[in-house]
C-alpha cells in the first residue's frame, strides 16, 4: 500500500476568479497551477468546483480538461450569494465521514466563511491546506488552516519558469523537472529522500520514466542532476536511498 496522503479539493471558484481579477495581472484563474502545486503533497483523490457556471463558461473546458466536477448553482434571488458555499461545506463534511481513509481537504477560497468548516475537519483529525489570492483572503481562513498556498506566489513562479528559454535536449528537460520537484519539496520535507522525489515526479508528471532520458535507474538520474551541481546527495547506507537537497 503507498504512504501517499490522499487528497480531496474543494473549489469556491467565483470566490478564486474575482480575486485573480484583482490581481490586474491580465491572467486568468490557472487550475492547473493549484493541482500541480497539490500533486506534490499527496495524490488528488476527488476534485469539485462550485459556482454559477453561466457566468464562467471560458472555464468550463479547462476544468474538464482537469477533471474537476463542476457543480453548477445558477444564482437567484430566492438562492442568494452563499448558496454555493453552502453546498461546498455540505459536500466536504458528508466526505469527511463517509471517506475515513482522505487525509487532506484542500480549500480553494479566500472566504472566511469557511472558517468554521476548517475547525470541523481538523476536529476529525483532517490536514487542511487552504489556497487563495493574498489581497482577497481572509486572516481569519489563513490562521485556521494548517497550511496556506497563496496563488499569487504560485503565478509568479509559473511566469519566472516560463522565461526560461525552452529546452529541446530531453536530459536537460530531465534536469529541469527533478530540480522543480526538488525545490518544492525542500520547503515541505526536513529530510526529503530520493524515493520521495521519484514518488512526486510521476504524481506531478504521470508519463514520467527515467527510460524515456536515457537512464537505466532513476539513481542514475540523481547521480547525474547532482554532477551538474543542480542538486545535492548524500548516500545514507543503512536505508540505501539517497537524501536529496539543493546545492
Amino acid at each position: 500500500m503507498s504512504q501517499e496522503p490522499l487528497i480531496a479539493v474543494f473549489v469556491d471558484f467565483e470566490n478564486l476568479a474575482l480575486g485573480v481579477r484583482d490581481l490586474k495581472s491580465g491572467a486568468q484563474f490557472d487550475i492547473q497551477l493549484v493541482l500541480k502545486r497539490l500533486l506534490e503533497k499527496g495524490r488528488i483523490v476527488y476534485k469539485r468546483a462550485y459556482c454559477d457556471w453561466s457566468q464562467f463558461r471560458t472555464y468550463v473546458k479547462e476544468f474538464h480538461a482537469n477533471g474537476v466536477e463542476m457543480i453548477d448553482i445558477p444564482q437567484s434571488r430566492v438562492s442568494g450569494k452563499n448558496s454555493a458555499d453552502i453546498h461546498m461545506v455540505v459536500d466536504a463534511i458528508d466526505l469527511c465521514y463517509a471517506k475515513q481513509h482522505i487525509d487532506i481537504f484542500a480549500l480553494l477560497s479566500g472566504d472566511s466563511d469557511f472558517s468554521p468548516l476548517v475547525s470541523k475537519l481538523k476536529e476529525n483529525n483532517k490536514r487542511v491546506i487552504g489556497c487563495g489570492v493574498k489581497s482577497s483572503t481572509s486572516d481569519l481562513l489563513i490562521a485556521g488552516c494548517d497550511e496556506f498556498i497563496y496563488y499569487d506566489d504560485l503565478l509568479r513562479s509559473a511566469r519566472k519558469s516560463r522565461g526560461r528559454p525552452k529546452t529541446t535536449d530531453r536530459k536537460s528537460e530531465a534536469m529541469e523537472r527533478m530540480v522543480e520537484i526538488v525545490e518544492s519539496l525542500s520547503g515541505d520535507y526536513d529530510q526529503l529522500w530520493g524515493s520521495m522525489v521519484k514518488q512526486t515526479i510521476k504524481r506531478v508528471y504521470p508519463g514520467f520514466s527515467e527510460a524515456y532520458y536515457g537512464y537505466g535507474s532513476f539513481s542514475e538520474m540523481l547521480e547525474d542532476c547532482a554532477s551538474r551541481g543542480m542538486i545535492r546527495l548524500d548516500y545514507d547506507k543503512s536505508r540505501g536511498n539517497y537524501l536529496v537537497g539543493l546545492p
